[in-house]
């Protein structure tokens, strides 16, 4: 587990943050709100999102932008069925369209399928904002007392270390 890609790339840094003196108050955040604008249902724009919200909010800009690169596959999965609950919860027309669609049309004429998943869009990004503060407070609340224990480990260990050293 901790050779593993997700060990080294994701839980490795946030870790060592905690390490460097980043409160496990500000971690929790960061990642909480890394993962849920990770998962903001418009492609192409979660980066400076987490970027704004780590800069007004004071976060820490590593933490929520590693949150949000590993959060990119979840959002792409979660897109079709924000689209979806978005069109169910507005009474909107049916849009029949794919992942591999919308990427085709972005790449061919991006102004066009901004105007063509306009309403479509709008519609996801309401739902999402419904649910993204609930999911944003769980996540927090659950990470908080772990890094509190980590930290707590942490200092218990190197005082160990100290009084066999002494």
């Amino acid at each position: 587990m901790k050779n593993g890609f997700f060990y080294r790339r994701l839980i490795k840094p946030l870790l060592e943050l905690l390490k460097q003196g980043v409160t496990p108050e500000k971690l929790a955040l960061s990642i909480a709100l890394g993962a849920v604008f990770g998962i903001f249902p418009a492609l192409g724009c979660t980066t400076a999102l987490c970027a704004l919200i780590a800069f007004i909010w004071r976060l820490n800009l590593p933490a929520i932008q590693i949150v949000n690169y590993f959060m990119y596959p979840l959002q792409i999965v979660l897109i079709l069925p924000f689209f979806r609950l978005g069109e169910k919860f507005f009474r909107a027309p049916h849009l029949s369209i794919a992942i591999a669609q919308i990427y085709s049309l972005a790449r061919a004429n991006l102004w066009g399928a901004i105007k063509f998943l306009w309403s479509t869009t709008w519609h996801a990004i309401t739902i999402w904002a419904i649910i993204a503060p609930f999911l944003a407070v769980l996540i927090y609340t659950v990470l908080v007392p772990l890094f509190r224990r980590f930290l707590h480990n942490q200092s218990s260990a190197s005082q160990s270390a100290e009084v066999r050293a002494a």
